[in-house]
């Protein structure tokens, strides 16, 4: 993905998270960064019309996938993807300067899971406070609110913090991909090295509901690069699926498979067709 004009990007913030830096990978030096206190609150500004874009965390090749993102775009008032961006990420532990009584840690859940053996063998005592991001705990040390948190290099600098320790997280390694959204109506041109992804709800929960999907995309020789099954809300043991297959909807083989799917599931929800980045 990039930006050729300017224009309004909201992201998960405050300034100084890694959602920024990732931002700033894709962004012109003339394009307006709109951060926002959480994932729900940077999708409802494109929604409102307040920003073009919003940039928010999908999965973490740690910890695994942002659960709030997936079902905002499952299941909140329609939003596309129109591209992705990853970024390797590495955590620092930082306070105020000549803090010596650490107590209260707060960092984003994401972050506290990559960092737990750092936390177990220096700090098995401290409460662990989450917060929205890790920029947030960044500025709640900054209040005094927290007696440190664990974030990126670029909140301590922003928050006038002193890093205690860097890299500190488990997987020195662990890169996050995020998603650019956007209302749709705009779909990409394929690129030749494309990611499709898709809502999948089942008709009626069912043995081989789940293998008739695979069957339709294993037919068409679509490969899928991503798949996870998430609660519906309508009761206990309801799911549906967010896939990502490799491809465009514009080649025949993802289009076909589509078009088989809508035929045997009770609804599909066209989450984007976007150019895959590089690793």
């Amino acid at each position: 993905m990039s930006a050729s004009e300017s224009q309004r990007f909201a992201y998960l913030g405050p300034v100084g998270t890694f959602t920024e830096a990732a931002l700033k990978k894709i962004t012109c030096d003339s394009d307006v960064l709109i951060p926002y206190a959480n994932v729900t609150a940077a999708l409802n500004a494109v929604r409102s019309g307040d920003a073009q874009f919003a940039l928010v965390p999908i999965e973490n090749s740690v910890e695994g996938v942002v659960a709030r993102t997936l079902d905002e775009l499952a299941t909140g008032d329609p939003l596309t993807i129109a591209g992705e961006v990853t970024l390797p990420v590495s955590f620092a532990l930082m306070a105020k300067p000549g803090t010596t009584n650490i107590v209260r840690i707060g960092t984003h859940p994401h972050a506290e899971s990559q960092c737990r053996a750092y936390i177990a063998k220096n700090y098995p005592h401290a409460e662990i406070v989450p917060t929205n991001s890790t920029s947030a705990a960044a500025e709640l040390v900054g209040k005094g609110e927290l007696d440190a948190a664990i974030a990126s290099t670029a909140a301590a600098t922003h928050f006038g913090l002193e890093i205690l320790a860097e890299n500190i997280g488990d997987n020195t390694e662990a890169v996050t991909r995020f998603i650019s959204a956007q209302k749709p109506g705009w779909i990409p041109e394929p690129t030749g090295h494309d990611r499709t992804s898709m809502a999948i709800f089942i008709d009626i929960d069912h043995a081989g509901a789940l293998l008739e999907i695979l069957q339709v995309f294993a037919k068409n020789s679509v490969n899928l690069t991503f798949i996870q099954s998430r609660p519906t809300g309508r009761e206990l043991g309801h799911y549906h699926f967010i896939i990502d297959v490799e491809g465009h909807i514009n080649d025949p083989a993802v289009g076909d498979s589509v078009a088989e799917l809508r035929e045997i599931c009770d609804d599909i929800r066209f989450l984007g067709s976007y150019p895959r980045e590089v690793q």
